[in-house]
């Protein structure tokens, strides 16, 4: 697929772009170029640039890129051995000693575990904000802030950021905005288009779609950005093998009509739980009471798989309730064709405990998989 990509749909390209039949045996899959090194023409004559060694560059985690960037609506894509690669590629190369950045209060224990515990020994400093509300983050910005990092929706309680907004005012600071659309995904918003100069994603979640691969992303249009994140990536070696990008390549194919199905699905078990009584607070953005419905409205597709809810009884009936699902599965991780039960403050989260970022004690987060929602609806009620 060439450069007039762009104006074909959303599912033709995530079939087709970076996708050519190989020009060799017209195969229509992206071979797995599972090769560590390639010959060169000459000295120092490599084939189309970057192909010398796999850790600088390979076909098939090209291939991932190109359909990436295509399905952001970016110039750049670099793929990662996973989405905490991806997000320290980020900081590392858009921070140094003595800059801050300003993180949502209800971002992904690994994503603060990475600023808090390590980025901090390396004199960056960082304000915790309540991203749904502009005038809190204008008040954390400083003159030496660099970043605003927005999860959106937010992982695990479903905060929707005003993600044009934001970057209102990062850009007003002369700060980047970097936007995780693990959650969402480029089916159901695209935060480039919206004003940010980032993307992350764990590749791991819904892109990937199958739970059998890990894997991380970074998008972005800005040329020079692109070239220092490649030389930290070659530097650091943080990459996905060939056959993780295939696996990758191969989900991404299927996402639309699997995300359309997660938010079916997760619709159905966001109101089923909204009328039990052993349920305190549903957090799903696709709600009209959830706080942040209409900043979703306006810049997703629609309001994806992930819900979480508070157990009326508590902690230990919120630690008991996943033993007694049948199709739930109690595990960490998301995004999967199989649906997923999880306690935030024992597992995914337990590094934010006594921090600003502590999740309530009684939360359960669900990844509403794609599987039959009466049977599903029937799963958490029997649980309840």
């Amino acid at each position: 697929m060439t450069d007039e990509s762009s104006r074909f749909g959303f599912e033709t390209r995530a079939i087709h772009a970076g996708q050519e039949p190989d020009p060799r045996t017209g195969a229509v899959i992206v071979p797995i170029y599972q090769t560590s090194t390639y010959a060169q023409d000459g000295v120092g004559g490599t084939r189309e640039g970057d192909y010398e060694y796999s850790r600088t560059a390979n076909p098939t985690r090209t291939a991932l890129e190109q359909q990436l960037a295509s399905l952001e609506g970016a110039r750049h894509g670099l793929a990662f051995a996973s989405g905490m690669a991806a997000s320290d590629a980020v900081l590392r190369t858009t921070l140094r000693p003595g800059d801050h950045l300003v993180l949502g209060n209800d971002a992904y224990g690994g994503t603060f575990r990475l600023i808090d515990k390590v980025l901090t020994h390396w004199g960056v400093t960082y304000t915790v904000a309540n991203l749904a509300d502009i005038d809190a983050v204008r008040a954390a910005i400083r003159p030496e802030t660099k970043l605003v990092w927005c999860e959106t929706p937010s992982n695990p309680l479903l905060g929707i950021a005003d993600i044009p907004a934001l970057a209102g005012v990062a850009h007003a600071a002369d700060a980047k905005l970097v936007v995780d659309n693990t959650f969402a995904t480029p089916y159901l918003q695209t935060p480039l288009s919206l004003g940010a100069d980032i993307v992350v994603h764990s590749t791991t979640k819904y892109l990937g779609g199958h739970s059998d691969v890990v894997g991380g992303a970074v998008l972005t249009n800005e040329d020079e950005l692109r070239e220092q994140l490649f030389f930290l990536r070659n530097g650091a070696g943080a990459v996905p093998g060939a056959f993780d990008a295939w696996l990758t390549l191969r989900g991404i194919k299927t996402l639309a009509v699997r995300m359309e199905r997660h938010c079916d699905n997760a619709e159905r078990v966001a109101e089923a739980l909204t009328a039990h009584p052993k349920v305190a607070q549903v957090y799903y953005p696709g709600l009209a009471e959830h706080p942040g419905h209409e900043a979703a409205a306006k810049q997703m597709r629609r309001f994806g798989g992930m819900v979480s809810f508070r157990h009326a009884d508590g902690e230990q009936a919120a630690l008991d309730a996943p033993s007694r699902t049948k199709l739930f599965i109690l595990a960490e991780s998301l995004g999967g064709i199989e649906s997923l039960i999880e306690h935030p403050g024992r597992m995914t989260h337990a590094s934010v405990a006594g921090s600003m970022l502590q999740v309530p004690a009684d939360l359960l987060r669900l990844s509403v998989g794609i599987e039959d929602s009466r049977d599903l609806v029937e799963d958490l009620l029997q649980a309840l």
